[in-house]
C-alpha cells in the first residue's frame, strides 16, 4: 500500500488496447497468445500507467467516461503481476485485483508493436528507480549506525603551521672539461714546410734516431746524399746547400753530474 501524501504520476497512456480472457495455466510452461480469441477481444479500451510511491498501477479504463474496467498493481518487474507470452511482443498476462484482495489473471494486447514496446519500457524504467531509492536509503542507514570518525581538537591539544617559503635551491652550472668553464682549444696540426727552391739536385734524408751527433758528407759535386741530424732547435730554414767543410762540429755534453759513490 503506498503511504498517505504521496503523489500520483502518470508513467504511459495508450488509447488502444483489447482484453481477452484466458484459460486457466494447467502446467508451469509459459502463456502462449495463439491459445486466446485474438481476433474476438473481450473488452477494449484504454491503459494508464501510474505510480504512487514505489508502488505502479496498470488501469484499464474506458475511452470516453474514463470509468475504471480493472487494475493490477505491480511491485517489482518482471514479476507476477505482469508476464510475457512465449509467441509474441505484444501480448501480456496481468493479474488484476479488486478493493476485496481478489485476483484474475487476464490477457491484454496491442495493435502496435511500439506501444507494447513503451510499456515494457515505462514499467522497467520506474523499477530502475525504485532500486535506486533502496540503495540510497541503505546507504544511509548504513552511514547513521556506523562509527563517526571525530576530526575535533581535544582539550588542550594544538596545532603548529609553518608558512614560509623554502629557500631555492641554485642549480649547478654545467662545466666544461677543463674545470675553468673555456672551451677547449680546436684541434691543431702541424704545417708541412714549403719545397726548398735551388737548382741544385740533392737528397735531404733527416735522421730520426736518438744520436747526439750528426755527419755531413759530400759525395758528388752533381749529386749528392745529406744525411742531417734533426734537432728541435736548429732551423728548418737551414742553407743546406753549404759546403760540408762550412758545418761545424757539433759539441759533446758534458757530463757535469757527479757520480754518488755508495
Amino acid at each position: 500500500m503506498a503511504a498517505e501524501g504521496e503523489y500520483e504520476s502518470i508513467l504511459c497512456v495508450k488509447p488502444d488496447v483489447n482484453v481477452y480472457r484466458i484459460p486457466p495455466r494447467a502446467s508451469n510452461r509459459a502463456y502462449r497468445a495463439a491459445d486466446w480469441k485474438l481476433d474476438a477481444p473481450d473488452w477494449s479500451g484504454r491503459m494508464r500507467i501510474t505510480a504512487k510511491g514505489k508502488v505502479a498501477y496498470i488501469k484499464l479504463e474506458d475511452k470516453v467516461s474514463g470509468e475504471l474496467f480493472a487494475q493490477a498493481p505491480v511491485k517489482e518487474y518482471p514479476g507476477v503481476a505482469v508476464e510475457t507470452v512465449s509467441d509474441s511482443s505484444r501480448y501480456f498476462v496481468l493479474r488484476i485485483q479488486d478493493d476485496n484482495g481478489r485476483s484474475a489473471f487476464i490477457g491484454v494486447g496491442f495493435g502496435d508493436r511500439g506501444d507494447a514496446f513503451d510499456f515494457n519500457v515505462s514499467l522497467q524504467d520506474h523499477f530502475k528507480w525504485v532500486k535506486q531509492e533502496n540503495e540510497i536509503s541503505k546507504s544511509a542507514q548504513l552511514g547513521d549506525s556506523g562509527p563517526k570518525l571525530d576530526l575535533g581538537f581535544k582539550e588542550g591539544q594544538t596545532i603548529t603551521l609553518n608558512i614560509g617559503q623554502g629557500k631555492k635551491r641554485d642549480k649547478p652550472r654545467p662545466q666544461s672539461s677543463g674545470g675553468f668553464g673555456l672551451l677547449p682549444p680546436p684541434p691543431g696540426g702541424k704545417i708541412a714546410p714549403p719545397p726548398l727552391s735551388g737548382s741544385s739536385n740533392h737528397n735531404i734524408v733527416p735522421q730520426t734516431g736518438g744520436m747526439a751527433t750528426g755527419c755531413l758528407l759530400e759525395l758528388d759535386s752533381s749529386n749528392s746524399n745529406t744525411v742531417v741530424q734533426s734537432n728541435p732547435s736548429s732551423d728548418l730554414w737551414g742553407d743546406f746547400s753549404a759546403p760540408a767543410s762550412s758545418v761545424p762540429p757539433p759539441s759533446r755534453p758534458q757530463n757535469t753530474a757527479n757520480w754518488i759513490q755508495f
